[in-house]
């Protein structure tokens, strides 16, 4: 195969995972390549991702008919390459190699030759839209938020995310713009293992608003607290590092492993559970809760594009119900006075500020508590006293992961 085909393929391979199958991308990235490569095939099939709307149109405009689904996904690529400013006749040879490989499709490689090579020399996505989210989560955001910002976190899912950490002071970390709220962004980070203060723990991968519920906990040395649904553990470090001793529970084995290794490479100690929230029962309250639902992670869409192509919302009101049922049973584990953050990576009410609302009345001894957090804008903040973080805030930055979050304090 030929040099930079095989992680064209594989991305090839993935897209057709995601959008024939309904795998999410976690699902088909075992892909048996070196680490380079893997990281490309990866970088490509998200980057077609963000744009599949938009190259759909513009090969529509070249094809008589239908293509078969790998076909189209060749197509795709080269045409994201090129906008990423790929050399026009590696991206064509390349495409063309792909489809000729398979007997069942390479009766079109000319075909891919002839619409690849009738694309314009300019940057072909130059001045189209960014892809919109589907109907189901687009319709709902319109609604609460308007058309004008809905567009604008269309526009930043369809870039490339930074990378940010959050820092251990005094400790080695890379290079970077430190961010208002504290955290590092990378614009170009690398292989992460390979930068400064990886191997010393100074630091972990954690986006922006991922951070802020641990940072709107403010725990203190030596208080008991509970991280619960804890993996993949970048707030258990964060509450483990200021000095809280600290329960991580989480359902699954295999993620609480990522927990207990993230643990192990930053010398910080928790103490580690697997079990079903729904059944566990602490054997002593705690002086703070933090319960980051599972939810919908539609919030999350700038770096998982994969989501909208293998989700359609159905979930949601079950694990909006899921949601309540935790908030109830962490309420329960908590000392008098004692505190819950409850957050959400989801950008939809319904697991958001209506769960606030919803867990304010069913318990009416709760207090809401703001927080003074560095670099939270006022406007952040709701009128019940939630803070709804949005991918379109810092656009200019790159922007953030949607999130909800709020605490409150047991009577």
């Amino acid at each position: 195969m030929a040099e930079g085909v095989a992680a064209r393929a594989v991305a090839v391979e993935i897209l057709t995972g995601i959008l024939g199958e309904g795998r999410m991308l976690e699902d088909v990235a075992d892909l048996g390549l070196p680490p380079a490569d893997r990281a490309r095939a990866l970088r490509l099939a998200a980057s077609v991702l963000r744009w599949l709307e938009p190259v759909d149109k513009l090969l529509d405009r070249q094809l008589r008919k239908a293509p078969p689904l790998m076909v189209r996904n060749v197509l795709r690529l080269a045409v994201v390459e090129r906008a990423l400013g790929a050399p026009a006749h590696g991206v064509v040879n390349a495409a063309v190699e792909i489809v000729r490989q398979s007997k069942r499709t390479a009766h079109l490689s000319g075909l891919v030759n002839a619409v690849l090579r009738a694309l314009p020399e300019t940057d072909v996505l130059a001045g189209l839209p960014p892809q919109k989210l589907p109907r189901w989560l687009r319709q709902p955001l319109v609604h609460g938020w308007g058309r004008e910002v809905v567009t604008a976190i269309e526009a930043v899912h369809a870039t490339e995310p930074p990378l940010d950490l959050t820092l251990r002071p005094g400790l080695p970390a890379p290079e970077g713009e430190l961010l208002p709220t504290g955290s590092l962004r990378l614009r170009e980070a690398g292989q992460v293992s390979a930068l400064p203060g990886y191997a010393e723990g100074g630091w972990w991968v954690q986006d922006a608003a991922a951070a802020m519920p641990a940072r709107l906990l403010d725990v203190k040395a030596g208080e008991r607290v509970l991280d619960l649904c804890a993996a993949p553990g970048g707030k258990t470090l964060q509450l483990a590092s200021a000095g809280a001793s600290v329960t991580a529970l989480d359902i699954s084995g295999p993620r609480m492993a990522r927990v207990e290794a993230n643990l192990a490479r930053t010398g910080l100690q928790a103490t580690c559970v697997v079990a079903d929230a729904l059944q566990w029962q602490p054997d002593a309250p705690f002086d703070a809760i933090l319960l980051d639902a599972p939810c919908s992670a539609t919030g999350t869409i700038r770096r998982h594009p994969d989501l909208p192509f293998v989700k359609d919302g159905s979930e949601v009101h079950g694990l909006a119900a899921l949601q309540s049922t935790l908030i109830d049973r962490a309420l329960g584990w908590l000392k008098p006075g004692g505190r819950l953050v409850f957050a959400t990576c989801s950008l939809l009410a319904e697991e958001g500020e209506d769960q606030l609302a919803s867990a304010l009345a069913r318990h009416p001894d709760l207090t809401v508590e703001r927080a003074a957090l560095p670099g939270v804008d006022a406007g952040w903040w709701t009128e019940a006293g939630g803070l709804r973080l949005r991918p379109d805030y810092w656009a200019d930055r790159g922007g953030m992961d949607g999130f909800f979050m709020a605490r409150v304090r047991k009577g």
